[in-house]
């Protein structure tokens, strides 16, 4: 009976063994060819035995699911010769700018990415752990988004933005700063959007009265969805008017984060008419002429620019 009792136990511990094998090679075969392993510690992607947990999955399954999005339009912008530049608005610990350095220009071996962050500590910490891995093509400025667009440290033209997740109106001086730079292409994920919910919160009587469709964002879940919804559809407008060809889709699943909608826009030079129209005729649908005038460049005489 002893005999049959260790037997079990050691077929019990061979099947746990083979369930739960060291994690650290298992995980290291989720990252990219190449990719630097002392990099990811020190985002703290990594653990210092070279582990996985389940935040820090979810953080690198976005960074390369967008790097999937962003990797042909650097390909595209590298093409004969040219040093690609980069500009990360709201680069936080620049989780972004690094992986797309390590995994990109590391190799390419020309071109810069510029992380731009507003909280002085993180642009510390980046600058030193770009020294310490010898990533000499990056620059980490302590400014906002709107303070970027006339920085010396900056180039006159700018060929690719990002923006993942820059709370509220930083996302709109993104897609400013990238118009203002004659970006070949912007990738964009906004984040929270609630200039445009306060707005359609204090004129909800005056809508409720004017139009049934103020039922829409009648209740407050509501109108913070349909104010990031409008948002987000006038972004789309503003860039197709400025000559852009944009798409909208997913960067993860909803299991991974409810803040996912990814907006690409590819510069063509083509500028739609009918984008300018409906970008001028849906805030006066909604009652917000006025706020988001200026925003979107509506002034009552600006002339619309003719489809090229």
């Amino acid at each position: 009976m002893k005999a049959a009792h260790h037997k079990t136990a050691d077929k019990a511990a061979t099947k746990v063994s083979a369930k739960n094998p060291p994690a650290a090679g298992a995980e290291l075969s989720e990252l990219r060819p190449g990719q630097s392993v002392e990099l990811l510690k020190e985002l703290h992607i990594l653990t210092r035995e070279g582990r996985l947990n389940q935040d820090s999955r979810r953080k690198l399954k976005q960074v390369y699911h967008l790097f999937n999005f962003i990797e042909p339009l650097l390909q595209e912008m590298s093409a004969d010769g040219h040093s690609p530049t980069l500009a990360d608005h709201g680069a936080g610990k620049s989780y972004l700018g690094f992986i797309l350095y390590d995994l990109y220009f590391k190799a390419l071996g020309r071109g810069h990415i510029y992380g731009i962050e507003t909280r002085a500590e993180l642009v510390a910490k980046s600058r030193a752990l770009a020294k310490q891995l010898d990533f000499g093509r990056m620059s980490f400025l302590n400014l906002s988004v709107a303070e970027s667009t006339d920085a010396a440290e900056l180039p006159e033209h700018i060929d690719m933005v990002t923006a993942l997740h820059a709370c509220d109106t930083a996302t709109d001086d993104a897609i400013a700063f990238g118009l203002q730079k004659q970006a070949r292409a912007m990738v964009i994920v906004p984040c929270c959007q609630a200039e445009v919910a306060a707005c359609l919160r204090q004129g909800k009587a005056l809508q409720l009265a004017r139009t049934p469709l103020a039922e829409l964002w009648r209740h407050p879940l509501h109108t913070r969805e349909v104010g990031s919804q409008v948002t987000n559809v006038l972004r789309c407008l503003h860039l197709e008017a400025s000559g852009y060809q944009v798409t909208v889709t997913e960067l993860v699943g909803w299991e991974h984060s409810m803040k996912n909608e990814l907006i690409i826009a590819r510069y063509t030079g083509q500028r739609k008419r009918s984008a300018q129209e409906r970008l001028r005729a849906i805030p006066r649908e909604f009652g917000l002429e006025q706020a988001l005038g200026a925003r979107f460049g509506l002034s009552a005489d600006a002339a619309v620019s003719p489809q090229e």
